[in-house]
This record gives structure tokens, C-alpha cells and sequence, in this order.
């Protein structure tokens, strides 16, 4: 079902489809350039680094993104298009598998061609194809067009933040700890804001995208009804002071507080503090994309992995909420956070909010673990096509984090947004929230 409604073809028809045209003609740009201006700061070469299989190279990013709109939109629906270069077609296909053989993801660095300019023209060509295809399409085509451009500009969104993740994970592995950016926004200091509770109480609830929203992926759909026992949930997630005290605690080596595949992972691969610390207190230093600074004590605690997330929670006499939980709690919350328009990049400490009371951060700064697996909502199938592959086929071996963070974009986000990653992943931006049954 689109997510647009067609209205009938009246005398007013093409004057809204005008309106709708322009809107997403400006979307389309908007997006595409903040593409950019994030690997503007990188030379060539930085764009061809590639740290380690799960990540992805810049130059990459801006292809696949770009892939995606040529493959999806204009293949679709622009009459007698020809590919930019049809040996792209299996270069910067990421996982779709019923469109051919993708490039192997884990040697992506190895692609020195087509390089930073060529990939730059490519973008540039296939810009100008899909503003025409907005501006030109049959009025009876365009509900189509707009869903998947719409859908194209958040999976561009989603590489965004790819974008900056990755190429902190490529910088920390260089000696020099070059910084990203140099110029970046410091946070202002505030007074420290203590942890307090939220409860929430039980009963059947609603949770999923609704019907009326504007965009959401399948995969928080259909809407459906679920049962919560009564809760409490933290006022802001857990600071960097408070997890260097289960640091301190010695929690990284009391199996007791980690899962089976959790402690494995400590042993197997030397975890002793979060990913970035250069050593396992509070006093050690901290790399992110301004470089290598202190760590701040009052900020939300970040690069940890769902395993340490739910170590600490057990340590420290809670768990992590379900992602029902999370929703409920932030559905009437404000969508406003430090998000990649804040241009900070990088979590920063909770400020109260005027009312001094209510829920902090539950969008941007950090995503939030929750002990929720990745799986399909009851009554979901995925679409039908190659597009059905984007999440229904990762609905296995996942958990779900939910919130944003500091490099979301903004308009990205709603309570509903489903992100998910391995439990062992530590260089996103994650992070915790404690819960707790009431």
C-alpha cells in the first residue's frame, strides 16, 4: 500500500501533484547534498578505507545510496533509461540477492576504481535522471515514484550515520587518531541531572507505525496491540561515571552478570571498557570524530555492545526494556534531541528540561538496546520484489535498539523506528536505558 494517497482526477489533480512534486524534488536535494557535506572533509584516500567487514568505505556509500535510486526508481519508472555504467549493477549492490551476485561485502576496500571523482559524476548523472522523473512522470505513476524515492531518501539517511561510524571505526585504527573534523560544535556544560523513574502503567497498548504516518519501514508495520505489565523506565540513559563504576566493580571479568555468548565475546576478544576508551577508567581518554579528548563524565556511556549493555543493567539490579516498553514510554515525547544537525556528533550530557521532570534523550545522542529480538510484528509479510530483501531477510540473530543518535539526521526518526543491529556491534553510537517492572 502506498503511502501516498492519490487524489481523484479532478480540475485540482495536478496542482496538488505540482505541490507534492516540489516538496519531494526539494527533499531529494536536501538529502543528496548533506551526503556530501559529510565526506567532504575526507581526501580520496580516506574515502577508500575500509577497517573491517562490517563496515563500509565513504566512496562506497555514496555509490550504493546512489545505486539504490538508479536500481529502484529510475529502472522502474523512467521509460528507455540506460544504466550509468551496468558494470556498477553488481559493484554496489549491498544484499539483493534476487538482483544478482553483490560485490563481496567484506572486500569493499579493495574497489580503488572507480574512484572518489568518478563516483562523484555517477551521483551527479543519476541526480539529474531522477529530478527529471520527479518533474516528468505520468500523474498516474507518481504515487509510485514518490513512495520509493521517499524510501530512498531514508535509506540514505540510514548511510548518513553509516558514513560517520565507519570511518571513526577507519580513523582508530590509524596511530595518528586524525580527527574527522576539526570544527565541530562543543557541547555547553550543564548542571549533572540525576537518574530518576518514569512509571508507566500496564494494560493493552498500541505500538507499531500508525496508518497515518507519513513514512515508516515494513518493518515497524502492521500496527498491533500488545500487553504490558506495569513498568518503570530511567529518566535518561546510563553515563559514562556510572558504567566505569561496573568497570571499577570489576564487571567485565564476574561472569555472572553476562549471557553465555557475552562473556565468550569479553574473553574472545579482550573487552575491558567501551570501544574508543584508550584504557578502562574514567580518567582515560576517549577517540571520537573531533579527535582524542577526556571522557565526559555526565555524557551517555557509547560504543557498547548489547552484551555489555545487558551486563550492566543485571549488575546493577535492572534490565534493559523490551522495545513494546520503549515505545509506549517515548510515543508522547518531543522527537527533539542532539541529533546530526547539531552538529556536536557526539553524545553529550542530559540537560533538565524546563518542567524539571519527564523523560531525557529518548532521541539522539544514543541509540538504546533493547532486550527485544529483531522479529517480524504479528501479521507482517515483506514486500513482494527485491525491495521485500531491505529488512525482512536480517529478522534473525538481531536486537533491536531504538531512540537515534548523535549522527541521525533529523526527520529520520519516530517512536515506531525499528534499528537493529548484531549483539555484538560496539561502533555504532549505543547506548542504555535501565528499566524495571513495577
Amino acid at each position: 500500500m502506498s503511502h501516498y494517497q492519490r487524489s481523484s482526477p479532478t480540475a485540482a489533480a495536478p496542482a496538488a501533484g505540482d505541490a507534492e512534486r516540489d516538496v519531494a524534488l526539494a527533499q531529494f536535494r536536501a538529502v543528496r547534498a548533506t551526503t556530501e557535506r559529510l565526506v567532504a572533509p575526507l581526501t580520496p584516500e580516506d574515502q577508500g578505507l575500509q577497517s573491517m567487514p562490517e563496515a563500509s568505505p565513504a566512496r562506497w556509500h555514496l555509490a550504493h545510496t546512489t545505486w539504490f535510486f538508479e536500481t529502484f526508481v529510475l529502472a522502474a519508472h523512467a521509460a528507455g533509461y540506460a544504466p550509468y555504467d551496468a558494470r556498477y549493477t553488481g559493484l554496489f549492490n549491498s544484499y539483493y540477492e534476487t538482483l544478482g551476485a553483490p560485490f563481496a561485502r567484506a572486500a569493499r576496500g579493495l574497489l580503488s576504481r572507480p574512484g572518489s571523482a568518478d563516483v562523484l559524476a555517477y551521483r551527479a548523472a543519476v541526480d539529474v535522471a531522477l529530478e527529471r522523473l520527479i518533474a516528468d512522470c505520468a500523474f498516474d505513476a507518481w504515487p509510485a515514484v514518490a513512495e520509493l524515492v521517499t524510501l530512498g531518501l531514508h535509506h540514505e539517511q540510514q548511510h548518513q550515520e553509516l558514513i560517520l561510524t565507519d570511518i571513526r571505526h577507519a580513523f582508530f585504527q590509524n596511530p595518528l587518531h586524525p580527527p574527522y573534523r576539526r570544527d565541530l560544535k562543543a557541547p555547553l556544560r550543564s548542571t549533572p541531572v540525576r537518574q530518576g523513574w518514569r512509571e508507566i502503567p500496564g494494560g493493552i497498548c498500541e505500538v507499531g507505525a500508525a496508518p497515518g504516518e507519513s513514512f515508516a519501514f515494513d518493518c515497524e508495520r502492521p500496527r498491533h496491540r500488545a500487553f504490558l505489565r506495569p513498568f518503570r523506565i530511567a529518566t535518561r540513559p546510563v553515563t559514562n561515571a556510572e558504567y566505569a563504576a561496573f568497570i571499577g566493580d570489576g564487571g567485565y571479568d564476574d561472569s555472572r552478570w553476562w549471557l553465555a555468548d557475552g562473556i565468550a565475546a569479553v574473553r574472545a576478544q579482550g573487552w575491558c571498557a567501551p570501544l574508543y576508551w584508550s584504557a578502562p577508567t574514567l580518567e582515560a581518554t576517549v577517540f571520537d570524530l573531533a579527535g582524542t579528548s577526556g571522557i565526559d563524565a555526565d555524557a551517555p556511556v557509547c560504543n557498547v555492545s548489547f552484551f555489555e549493555a545487558d551486563a550492566y543493567a543485571r549488575w546493577a539490579g535492572r534490565r534493559l526494556p523490551t522495545e513494546v516498553e520503549w515505545e509506549v514510554a517515548a510515543a508522547t515525547g518531543s522527537l527533539r534531541g542532539n541529533l546530526l544537525e547539531n552538529d556536536h556528533l557526539r553524545p553529550v550530557a542530559a540537560r533538565a528540561s524546563p518542567a524539571g521532570a519527564g523523560l531525557l534523550q529518548m532521541f539522539g545522542d544514543v541509540w538504546e538496546w533493547t532486550q527485544s529480538a529483531y522479529a517480524p510484528y504479528p501479521g507482517y509479510r515483506a514486500p513482494e520484489g527485491a525491495i521485500g530483501e531491505y529488512n525482512g531477510k536480517f529478522m534473525s540473530g538481531q536486537m533491536v535498539l531504538r531512540g537515534g543518535s548523535c549522527a541521525t539526521p533529523s526527520g529520520h526518526l519516530r517512536p515506531s523506528y525499528r534499528n537493529f543491529f548484531p549483539p555484538t556491534a560496539r561502533w555504532q553510537f549505543a547506548g542504555l536505558r535501565l528499566a524495571e517492572d513495577a
